[in-house]
């Protein structure tokens, strides 16, 4: 194999694959460097993995409770480890598509651990083999790993990270969580709906702290309905042994608790993966545990890019997927028109929960002048004969110019309309532009126009004005 290239990727997790296949496509000899499987983290331990189980668990719940709709099923039952082959098939198919696609554009595949040097070669260790490549241009894209906090006991058998638990072979009887972000939510509907008794432990004042309180609230609401036992303000202080399995101690609100369970999980959010990607000597500027980047995601190392969870604040696959294109373009002499100020946020739950753009809470502290039109989904069509759960949609434009200027869904579909709004932000529509378009009946999205027109007081189902 050629040891030379105009780009070398290191990581092929989604930034790193797509940056590379795109760059191959511009006509730049390519090769791109994993020592894991390709997908990264996102599909084999991650996103994938996690929507794949949220629907396994979700259908289980809805064929159970099947008789709202005149369908009576006995004796509904799942078997786990046919979940997780199904969880592992979706992820192997997915794998397979990855490497026909490198293969039929070019891309040189390294398997092997990367290291870049200073003198800004890349040595590639496989089965203790080292060998020394070399770029033109090196974009690092090696993702994240599970955060970890300082707890005494957390070393324990039994204590997980969002990765561990994918190796799990039964379910859990009992499982505390630990952080009620995105991956703690989302687990805790997984195996909630699959009879697990979880606890919920969360520092914060609420849920999913970034998302709007509103949403944070009916979620919250959400979970306990499903019989989620959930602590928030509460910091967990050690874990022990016990007869049941793992004894947690926490302080909710300065008051002592604690509640046993038989793994506890710590969904604590993730942290930049630098081990063992820079050579002796190297010096390279960071940002806290962040690669530091300039606005062209260059870092301090003329030639050498950083891109996803390695240097973002948004650790999302398609934040990094957007920047390793327009990596790809500049390099390649290709024209990027992505638009990465505008990245939406989505969580699986059900119903599920999508966000982009600010919040009103966002816009009252910046002092933004908005209007905000809501509409609850018990008034939409499909969401009745689909006896979904009660849900919203909550549009935030400029009170003046009428510029549409974030969107919070909670509601089926709710991860699939949600780029309608990220194009509308990114393009500076306005209310009136979004309701030039007729939307079809019945749909979840015919929702978007009543939430439109509820902005101007205009809609079938008015709400209350509020002030901001």
């Amino acid at each position: 194999m050629d040891k030379t290239f105009d780009l070398i990727v290191i990581g092929a997790g989604p930034g790193g694959y797509v940056a590379a296949i795109k760059a191959a496509k511009l006509g730049l000899s390519t090769a791109i460097i994993e020592y894991r499987e390709v997908g990264g983290t996102c599909l084999n331990r991650g996103c994938i993995p996690t929507k794949a189980m949220l629907h396994a668990a979700s259908l289980y719940k809805e064929i159970k409770e099947a008789e709202r709709f005149g369908v009576f099923a006995e004796n509904v039952s799942f078997e786990y480890s046919k979940i997780m082959e199904y969880k592992e098939d979706t992820c192997l198919k997915l794998r397979e598509g990855i490497l026909s696609l490198l293969k039929a554009n070019g891309v040189a595949l390294i398997t092997g651990k990367a290291r870049l040097e200073k003198d800004k070669t890349v040595t590639v260790t496989h089965d203790e083999t080292v060998d020394t490549y070399r770029a033109k241009s090196i974009i690092l894209a090696t993702g994240a790993v599970p955060s970890k906090i300082p707890v005494e006991g957390s070393q324990l058998d039994g204590v997980l990270n969002s990765e561990d638990l994918f190796l799990l072979e039964e379910v859990p009887q009992s499982l505390v969580i630990v952080g009620g972000g995105v991956i703690g939510v989302e687990m805790a509907k997984v195996f909630s709906s699959l009879h697990t008794k979880i606890t919920l432990i969360e520092a914060a004042p609420r849920l999913i702290s970034n998302f709007d309180k509103e949403i944070a609230q009916s979620l919250k609401m959400m979970l306990k309905k499903q019989g989620v036992e959930i602590f928030t303000s509460s910091l967990i202080k050690n874990i022990e042994k016990n007869k049941e399995g793992l004894l947690c101690s926490f302080d909710e609100d300065g008051e002592k608790k604690k509640v046993s369970a038989q793994y506890v999980l710590f969904a604590v959010g993730r942290e930049p993966n630098t081990h063992g990607l820079f050579g002796e000597g190297i010096t390279i500027e960071m940002a806290g545990k962040k690669v530091a980047v300039n606005d062209g995601f260059e870092t301090s190392i003329k030639g050498v890019y950083a891109i996803g969870d390695l240097s973002s604040d948004i650790q999302l696959a398609h934040n990094a997927i957007a920047q390793g294109i327009q990596i790809a373009h500049r390099l390649g002499g290709g024209n990027s028109t992505e638009e990465l100020r505008v990245i939406p946020s989505c969580i699986y739950t059900n119903p599920e929960i999508a966000s982009v753009g600010i919040t009103e809470e966002e816009a009252k502290k910046k002092e933004i002048p908005v209007k905000v039109g809501k509409f609850i989904m018990s008034g939409n069509g499909k969401t009745l004969i689909s006896k979904d759960e009660r849900g919203f949609i909550k549009v935030i434009s400029h009170s003046k110019s009428g510029i549409i200027l974030g969107a919070q869904l909670m509601c089926a579909r709710a991860t699939d309309m949600v780029g309608e709004f990220a194009m509308a932000i990114t393009n500076r529509l306005t209310v009136d532009d979004m309701l030039k378009t007729v939307r079809p009946h019945p749909t979840y999205n015919e929702a978007i126009t009543e939430a439109l027109e509820e902005i101007e007081g205009q809609g079938i189902h008015v709400m209350p004005k509020r002030k901001i």
